[in-house]
C-alpha cells in the first residue's frame, strides 16, 4: 500500500509542477484570456482525450452481443485511419483560417452563407451534447467505484447536473485558472493509464483468467455483423469534437511559438520547415491536433484488446468496461486498490472537465451568432475575465434539461452527440478543396484538391454512418432534430430580430464582445455576408407569398428593409495586405454622418459594459 501511495503522490506532484499559469501580462490581449500550448492541449484537448472513459464500452457494446469481439482490431483500424484523415485536414486549415471560426468561418468564405448558418446551428448543438455526454459518463465511472453502474436514473441525473454545474462555474472563472486544474488532471490521467497498462500487461502474462460470461450469445448474419460493426465503428468517432473545437477556438491563443519551438528553431536550424509549420497561435493550435492523429487508435485499440481478452463490458460486475480494466490492472500493483480509487474519482472529474471544450465554443460560436443576426444581442456579455457568461450559462441550463429528458442514460444521448460534427468536417473539407483549386497550380492542385474532396466525402459518409449505424437506438430522431433545426434557423434569420444594422454589428464586435484586430473584421464580414443572404432571401419568400395571395385576388404591398452593405472580398475586409487599417464597418460608419434628430443629439453612453456600467 506504501508503494501504491508513494508512486501516487509523486504522480500528481510532476502533474502539478508542469501544470500552466496564465501570465497576468496574457490575461486581457484584446480582452481575452489568452492562453499557450499546455492550456490549449486541456481545454480543447480534455473532450477528446476524455472520450477513452465512453467511446470503447459504447463500441464493444455494439459487438460483444454477437459473439464479434474478436474482430474489434477491423474498427480500431477504421477509427484510426479517419482520425488520421481528418487531423490532417484541419491541421492544413489553421493555415488559412488562424483567426478562429473553423468550418464556420471556412463555408462562409468558400461556399455559401446558407451553409454556413445550418453548420453554426448545428455545432451549438454538438456542443451541448458535449456537456451532456461527460457529465452523464462521469457519473457512470463514479458509480462503477461502488459497483452501481444501474442506480436508479434519478439519482444519476442529480449527480451529472452536479458535475456540469461545477464546470459551469470553473468555466465562468476564465480560462487561465481552468486550463491549470484541467491539465494537472490530464497529467495524474496520463500517468496512471500507464501504469494500469503495465498492470494488464502483468495480469496478461500471469494468467489472470477472464470473467465468465454468462449471457447468451446472439446469432448474427454476415450482414448483420457487418452492420453492428459499422455501428461499432460509428461509437468509436463520438469525440472528433476536439478538430473542430481547437480551429474554432484558435482565437483564444496566444501568438508566439510554443517553448518547444522556440527551442528548436535556436538548436535545430535545419528542420526549420517543421518549426515554421508549428509556429504562431496555428502552431500550438497544431500541437493539439497532432496528439488527436494517434491517441484515438492507440487507446482503442489498448482497451478493445484487453476487454476481449478478460471478457469485460460495460456492466459487467457493476462497472464500465474501463472501471472492470482499470481495476485488473492495479491490483497487479501492491495495494493498487488506492490507484483504482483515485483512477476512477479522477475519470468523474475529467469527464465534467471534458465540458469545457464545449463551453469554451459556445462562447467563440454565439457571439458570432449573434453578430450575424442568429442568436438574440442580450446572450452578449463578457466579464472582465474575458468570458462570455451568459452562453456559457444557457448551454449549461439546457444541457442540464436534456440530461432529465433521456432519464441520465448515457447511451439514450450518444446517438445524438457526435453526429452532428461530421457535418461541419465535411463542409472543412470541400471548402479546403475549393481554396487548393483557387490558389494553387499543377500537381500540387491536383493532389491536394483531391486530398481534400476525399476529407469532405470521407466525414459525408461517416456523417449517414453514424445516422444509420445509430438508427435503432434513436437516430433516426436525429434526421428530424437536424431538420427542425435548419429550418428554424433560416426562420429566425429572416424574421425582424435577424435584422442587424452596420452599426448594430459594430457596436455587438467591437464594444460588446470587445474583440479587435483580424478576428473581428471576420465576424464583421461574416454578418454582412450572412445580411446580404437574409436580404435575398426574405426578398424571395415575402414575394412568393404575395404571388400566392394574389391567386385569389388579394393584393398587399411589400415592405422592402433597406439594402445591407455589400461585404465585398474576404482578403479586402481582412486587410490582410493591410493589418493596421480600420475595418470595413468603421470605414463606412464614418462615411455615414449621424441623422439629425427631433430633440437634438442623444446624449453618449459612458464606456463601461454593455449595460453602461463601470467594470
Amino acid at each position: 500500500m506504501l508503494f501504491s501511495i508513494g508512486l501516487l503522490l509523486v504522480i500528481i506532484y510532476v502533474s502539478f509542477k508542469i501544470a500552466p499559469v496564465e501570465k497576468a501580462e496574457h490575461a486581457h490581449i484584446h480582452g481575452a484570456g489568452q492562453i499557450g500550448l499546455l492550456a490549449a492541449l486541456a481545454l480543447f484537448g480534455v473532450d477528446y482525450f476524455t472520450s477513452y472513459y465512453y467511446a470503447t464500452g459504447e463500441l464493444m457494446s455494439a459487438l460483444h452481443p454477437y459473439g464479434l469481439q474478436d474482430k474489434a482490431w477491423i474498427v480500431v483500424l477504421i477509427i484510426a485511419f479517419t482520425n488520421a484523415v481528418f487531423g490532417f485536414l484541419y491541421m492544413y486549415s489553421l493555415g488559412i483560417f488562424n483567426e478562429g471560426g473553423g468550418s464556420y468561418t471556412a463555408s462562409m468564405r468558400y461556399l455559401s452563407p446558407g451553409i454556413s448558418l445550418v453548420v453554426a446551428v448545428v455545432l451549438i448543438q454538438d456542443y451541448i451534447f458535449t456537456i451532456v455526454v461527460s457529465s452523464l459518463s462521469g457519473v457512470d465511472q463514479l458509480l462503477s467505484i461502488v459497483n452501481a453502474y444501474g442506480m436508479y436514473w434519478l439519482w444519476r441525473f442529480l449527480l451529472a447536473a452536479l458535475l456540469a454545474a461545477i464546470t459551469w462555474y470553473l468555466t465562468i472563472r476564465g480560462r487561465g485558472e481552468s486550463a491549470r486544474v484541467v491539465f494537472t488532471g490530464l497529467g495524474i490521467f496520463g500517468l496512471l493509464t500507464l501504469v494500469m497498462a503495465i498492470g494488464l500487461f502483468i495480469a496478461k502474462f500471469k494468467g489472470v483468467p477472464p470473467v465468465p460470461y454468462t449471457e447468451p450469445v446472439q446469432p448474427a448474419t454476415i450482414w448483420q455483423a457487418a452492420y453492428h460493426m459499422l455501428t461499432a465503428s460509428m461509437k468509436g468517432l463520438v469525440a472528433l469534437t476536439g478538430l473542430e473545437a481547437m480551429s474554432n477556438g484558435i482565437q483564444f491563443v496566444i501568438n508566439e511559438d510554443a517553448g518547444i519551438v522556440k527551442w528548436g528553431k535556436k538548436h535545430l536550424p535545419k528542420l526549420r520547415g517543421l518549426w515554421n509549420f508549428y509556429s504562431g497561435k496555428a502552431g500550438i493550435g497544431r500541437f493539439v491536433q497532432t496528439s488527436f492523429l494517434f491517441y484515438g487508435g492507440v487507446t482503442t485499440a489498448l482497451l478493445a484488446y484487453f476487454a476481449a481478452h478478460f471478457n469485460v463490458f460495460d456492466g459487467t460486475l457493476g462497472r464500465s468496461l474501463v472501471a472492470n480494466l482499470s481495476y485488473i490492472g492495479f491490483t497487479q500493483i501492491p495495494g493498487g486498490e488506492i490507484l483504482y480509487w483515485v483512477y476512477q474519482a479522477l475519470a468523474v472529474g475529467l469527464l465534467a472537465a471534458a465540458s469545457m471544450t464545449a463551453f469554451q465554443d459556445l462562447q467563440a460560436t454565439a457571439w458570432r451568432d449573434v453578430a450575424i443576426g442568429e442568436i438574440p444581442e442580450i446572450v452578449v456579455y463578457r466579464n472582465p475575465q474575458g468570458t462570455f457568461t451568459r452562453s456559457v450559462t444557457a448551454g449549461f441550463i439546457v444541457a442540464v434539461v436534456i440530461q432529465f429528458l433521456v432519464r441520465a442514460n448515457t447511451s439514450a444521448a450518444v446517438p445524438y452527440y457526435g453526429i452532428g460534427v461530421f457535418m461541419p468536417i465535411m463542409m472543412m473539407g470541400f471548402a479546403i478543396r475549393k481554396h487548393i483549386l483557387e490558389t494553387f497550380k499543377g500537381a500540387a492542385r491536383k493532389w491536394g484538391a483531391l486530398a481534400a474532396g476525399f476529407a469532405g466525402v470521407l466525414s459525408g459518409v461517416v456523417f449517414i454512418g453514424q445516422i444509420a449505424g445509430k438508427w435503432t437506438e434513436g437516430g433516426w430522431v436525429v434526421l428530424i432534430s437536424f431538420t427542425v433545426l435548419v429550418i428554424a434557423a433560416n426562420a429566425l434569420l429572416i424574421s425582424p430580430r435577424g435584422y442587424r444594422a452596420p452599426t448594430q454589428i459594430h457596436r455587438i464586435v467591437r464594444e460588446k464582445a470587445r474583440v479587435q484586430g483580424s478576428m473581428a473584421s471576420i465576424v464583421e464580414w461574416q454578418s454582412l455576408k450572412m445580411q446580404e443572404y437574409r436580404h435575398s432571401m426574405r426578398g424571395r419568400i415575402l414575394a412568393g407569398i404575395s404571388q400566392f395571395f394574389e391567386i385569389f385576388g388579394v393584393r398587399r404591398p411589400l415592405r422592402y428593409e433597406p439594402e445591407p452593405i455589400p461585404a465585398g472580398d474576404y482578403d479586402d475586409a481582412l486587410h490582410v495586405d493591410r493589418p493596421d487599417a480600420p475595418s470595413l464597418l468603421e470605414q463606412y460608419l464614418e462615411s455615414k454622418p449621424r441623422q439629425p434628430k427631433v430633440g437634438g443629439t442623444p446624449k453618449e453612453t459612458a464606456t463601461g459594459n454593455e449595460e453602461g456600467r463601470e467594470e
